[in-house]
């Protein structure tokens, strides 16, 4: 029998950080990506965003890497978008995204970091974020 448990925090952000994914549309968005990544077999525990990026906790079953994962749920996502016509120009995504590892000792918090989107980002924008948490895990 196979088991295994990782968790998965990624971010991904919109082409050029646009700002499309307003509050009309944000949440028919993120209910498209869960249902989408289910038909994939993927498990998202948690998902949120703001109006450039999204924010999810993933559990990664055993043979899924994260960039087929993510890519997978990209490229469904964007389809979607501009299949419904959510955007005047043609939506994409960023060929980017930031992905790591969450230890269960962390999962609370990771989950109050992604349920606090709204709040947090009242004082720090997407690129801050990017510049303050996920560029250090780069070096």
């Amino acid at each position: 029998m196979e088991y295994t448990k990782i968790w998965v925090h990624a971010v991904w952000g919109t082409k050029g950080r646009q700002p499309i994914l307003a509050n009309g549309m944000r949440q028919r968005v993120l209910d498209q990506i869960v249902d989408q990544a289910l038909a994939r077999d993927i498990e998202i525990q948690l998902i949120n965003c703001w109006v450039d990026h999204v924010h999810c906790l993933i559990r990664l079953k055993s043979g899924q890497s994260i960039a087929d994962t993510l890519t997978g749920i990209m490229q469904d996502s964007m389809r979607w978008i501009n299949r419904n016509k959510f955007s005047e120009k043609r939506f994409g995504w960023s060929k980017d995204f930031f992905a790591a590892s969450v230890s269960e000792g962390n999962l609370s918090l990771v989950r109050n970091y992604i349920l606090g989107q709204e709040r947090h980002h009242e004082h720090r924008t997407y690129q801050q974020e990017v510049e303050t948490y996920f560029m250090p895990a780069l070096d």
